[in-house]
């Protein structure tokens, strides 16, 4: 506890908490970065591919991918002493897109992850977000072997507005992810602090 002027201990300070959503295509990531920045063990749930999933669950350009996740990840990091994030990755195939919904109740903004080797791999998450005006930013995990590209090359090849922010990342790594966490609140906040004015005429 800190001590005030008056020598009184201070009360803790409560943090603000904020749920941020990660979404984004089949393999692309979403497990991995929940994991990468969570400072509590994740919540996963996640299932093996099995024969049956086949006809339904694409796995061209991620082969090697064995599971999937069926509800979604969970995790939480504290970026300030005042402010907690809970985290959530989205199950990724279309089977799953049921969760969408509920997931995204109470969300201040979201990650969608994007891998250049299937961007279109994204665009369901991008229009979903567009859809409810939830503000997001867009998270280039950057593959080994994937060919880099600049920011405005990926903001062209998604048509996104000027306002939404592309960022390089790796999933794999922690600081890298906070980076990406913190964009999508500063984002948010300064979209919330836009509707705030009062309109001029």
């Amino acid at each position: 506890m800190i001590l005030g002027r008056s020598g009184r201990r201070k009360p803790p300070v409560e943090p603000v908490t904020l749920k941020i959503l990660v979404a984004g295509g089949f393999g692309v990531g979403k497990t991995t970065l929940v994991g990468a920045v969570s400072e509590i063990k994740p919540l996963r749930t996640e299932e093996l591919l099995t024969e049956a999933g086949r006809p339904v669950d694409d796995t061209h350009g991620v082969e090697a991918k064995n599971t999937t996740t069926v509800a979604m990840d969970f995790g939480r990091i504290t970026l300030r002493e005042d402010l907690v994030l809970y985290v959530f990755g989205t199950p990724g195939q279309d089977r799953f897109w049921f969760l969408w919904d509920e997931l995204a109740q109470g969300a201040l903004g979201a990650v969608v992850l994007a891998d250049t080797r299937r961007l279109e791999d994204c665009f369901a998450a991008v229009d979903y977000f567009e859809r409810r005006g939830i503000p997001f930013t867009i998270g280039v995990n950057c593959f080994e072997g994937a060919a880099r590209y600049p920011v405005e090359t990926v903001r062209q090849a998604l048509d996104l507005d000027d306002e939404v922010p592309v960022v390089l990342c790796d999933a794999r790594e922690r600081e890298s992810v906070k980076e990406v966490l913190i964009t999508v609140v500063e984002h948010a906040m300064a979209r919330a602090a836009q509707a705030r004015q009062p309109a001029t005429t």
